[in-house]
């Protein structure tokens, strides 16, 4: 397990979690994306779902941080949040389980759930959504704490931009902290290392095209309203 943290440390990690329904939702093209990113120089790869798992961890010679999602509701999703998730991801052989640490009721005890996925010879990642909630999962034995999910629950204001901040909080109290959530540019990433980060994961900006195709449109659109507007 120590290794896993050697390699990941200072590091880029890539989520592989392509649009469901997409034109690239196919365990081919997510294999293929993750060998891609870590030629690149990636330490790791994130990786949602049963399918994608048994077609990306035993074609990488990187961690692989598991998952399973679970859609609540339009923009509200739970990270492995009970015990059939859990035993999904440890299934899959993935090196690190991310694991839901916020304080949304979940079908997880969080020390319990660490300390199995401990007993199994693996990492935990607890996806949190603020600074208490971090600490909490520190202490209850995670070895890394994601910003992953600030933002995204009713304890965390919603914001569009990464938490830079609470990284540096996580950091500056001793916490392995990995920075996610919003890296969509190379010197947002590079903040975050600047500011504590163990590690910083980005996905849309490199694995999602239609969410970068939707950002530049937007942009456009605004150029050209503001030249029809001094016109």
């Amino acid at each position: 397990m120590a290794d896993a943290l050697t390699t990941l440390e200072r590091g880029l990690i890539v989520s592989c979690q392509p649009v469901r329904g997409g034109f690239l939702d196919a365990e081919e093209v997510v294999k293929r994306t993750a060998q891609a990113v870590i030629s690149a120089g990636a330490v790791a790869v994130r990786i949602e779902g049963a399918r994608d798992l048994a077609a990306v961890v035993p074609h990488v010679a990187a961690p692989v941080v598991g998952l399973v999602k679970r859609q609540a509701s339009v923009g509200e999703a739970f990270i492995t949040a009970t015990w059939n998730d859990l035993e999904v991801v440890l299934r899959s052989g993935a090196q690190i389980v991310a694991i839901e640490a916020t304080s949304r009721p979940s079908g997880l005890t969080l020390a319990e759930a660490i300390e199995a996925v401990h007993a199994r010879g693996r990492l935990v990642m607890a996806d949190v959504s603020t600074f208490e909630e971090g600490l909490a999962a520190w202490k209850d034995g995670a070895d890394l704490v994601g910003t992953t999910l600030s933002g995204y629950t009713p304890a965390s204001a919603s914001s569009l931009v990464p938490d830079i901040l609470l990284v540096a909080a996580l950091a500056q109290a001793g916490v392995r902290v990995i920075a996610e959530g919003h890296y969509d540019e190379p010197v947002t990433a590079a903040a975050a290392i600047e500011a504590g980060a163990f590690a910083v994961t980005v996905g849309s900006a490199i694995t999602r095209p239609e969410h970068v195709t939707s950002w530049y449109l937007k942009a456009i659109a605004v150029a050209e309203i503001s030249d029809a507007a001094s016109g």
